[in-house]
């Protein structure tokens, strides 16, 4: 295995804190998620920056091996949930869309991207990833 990419962000304050490169590049204020709270940042948002990313590269691969080049965007939802007074976990809603084709095919295509992602292989049989298409 070679490896490609490597990279390190640093946090301080766990949920209420900062976050950035070692070389100070991307700093941001991290915050707990809270229903109206626009100050900063949550690590769910930045999962999903990522997920959703990286699950449209893998997906373009996927387009390209099938001959398909039509734009596509990929929505990442992702959730947290509590049970019992601590007990956390995440989930995420992958919502798939190519435009010009049809639901049927773009589910095909967001089922092989699945199989590639680097972040669906990370997570699977960790967290529940539910893929839809719009």
């Amino acid at each position: 295995m070679t490896k490609l990419y490597s990279t390190t962000m640093i946090n301080t304050g766990g949920r209420e804190g900062h976050v950035e490169a070692p070389d100070g590049s991307m700093p941001l204020t991290i915050t707990a998620p809270a229903p109206g709270k626009k100050e900063g940042t949550n690590p769910e948002q930045l999962f999903a920056a990522g997920y959703s990313s990286c699950f449209n590269s893998a997906l373009e691969l996927v387009k390209q091996e099938a001959g398909i080049d039509n734009e596509s965007t990929v929505t990442a939802k992702v959730s947290l949930f509590k049970e019992g007074d601590s007990d956390f976990h995440i989930g995420v809603e992958l919502t798939v869309h190519i435009d010009g084709v049809s639901a049927e095919e773009t589910q095909k295509l967001a089922e092989s991207a699945h199989q590639v992602c680097p972040y669906s292989k990370a997570t699977r049989g960790n967290i529940e990833v539910d893929l839809k298409t719009d």
